[in-house]
């Protein structure tokens, strides 16, 4: 019953208002896996590495107990590097590096033993990357969630169509809404990405939270307010490993579970941004993410007298 998760796993350089770093760990797998290990405790990675990312780097996953056999080391090459300077109101960046390396020619490997998996995240990468995984799988697993962004709907979209076919839940945020479905009210957007497969649908707005749509149903999910925002990057990603590592821990498929799902999913990313990197999710214990739940239903619960 294991989850399994495709994605990047890569070096960042990151400057923001607050500060700046070197090369510190990052990508899509990496944020993903941290945050749905503290949930569920059969977290399987498939992705590639170069020889330059370092034992000591693997081992912030083997820690959280994640199975890398999935993960390919490749020998005299170096890992995907990205690097992004944030604007100050910390929702734009501008993109100063891009350094594909492995992950330019990646070829998912699934082993055997990931061919049980009943839960799959598959990150944000080519969409031929994610039919290519799903093709690899003997069995379709009991929920597929699919994350991609707007550079694959204007570079690959007739491949991206193909994957939504095949998956249960995609996670974009709203300009991606926008640009698949040509609508702009979210609500209409939402109807128009339904039909082309998915069951459901949950748009991410930043600051702004995040809606959940299907089963004819919408959920509305508050963004915590923090007093310190850091480092933006991986937010999206540690969202996308809580809510499907929810998911899994609680093993039924409904839109009420779906509804805890996305405010478990916000509230590990409301940590992420606290600090650069992986940094702060690498602190973090049961309780403190159950404080931060508590602190989300606090939120936007009320009663109506009269």
């Amino acid at each position: 019953m294991s989850l399994v998760i495709v994605g990047s796993i890569a070096y960042d350089a990151i400057e923001t208002p607050f500060g700046k770093t070197d090369k510190i760990v990052g990508g899509a797998a990496t944020f993903a896996g941290l945050a749905a290990a503290y949930l569920y405790r059969d977290v399987k990675l498939v992705g590639v590495v170069g020889e330059d990312f370092g034992e000591d780097n693997l081992n912030i996953l083997k820690s959280k107990g994640i199975d890398l056999e999935g993960v390919q080391i490749k020998d005299g090459q170096k890992s995907f590097f990205w690097s992004g300077k944030y604007h100050n109101d910390m929702n734009s960046r501008d993109t100063l590096v891009t350094e594909l390396n492995v992950l330019a020619d990646f070829d998912p490997v699934i082993p055997d033993s990931y061919q049980d998996c009943q839960y799959l995240l598959l990150g944000n990468l080519t969409p031929q990357v994610q039919l290519t995984t799903l093709d690899r799988l003997k069995h379709k697993p009991k929920l597929v969630a699919l994350d991609t962004m707007n550079f694959w709907m204007d570079i690959a979209l007739d491949d991206l169509m193909n994957v939504l076919k095949r998956v249960d839940v995609l996670t974009i945020n709203d300009a991606e809404a926008r640009q698949l479905s040509g609508e702009y009210a979210l609500v209409k957007a939402a109807e128009k990405i339904l039909q082309l497969g998915p069951k459901y649908l949950i748009i991410k707005k930043g600051e702004h939270g995040a809606l959940l749509f299907g089963e004819g149903r919408i959920f509305s999910a508050p963004a915590l307010p923090l007093a310190d925002v850091y480092d933006p990057t991986g937010a999206g990603d540690t969202f996308a490993g809580g809510f499907i590592g929810y998911l899994a821990k609680v093993g039924t498929i409904n839109f009420h579970n779906m509804k805890n799902a996305v405010i478990f999913g916000s509230a590990l990313a409301s940590f992420c941004v606290e600090k650069f990197g992986t940094e702060r999710l690498r602190e973090l214990d049961t309780d403190l993410i159950a404080q931060r739940i508590t602190r989300f239903t606090e939120l936007s619960k009320f009663d109506i007298d009269g």
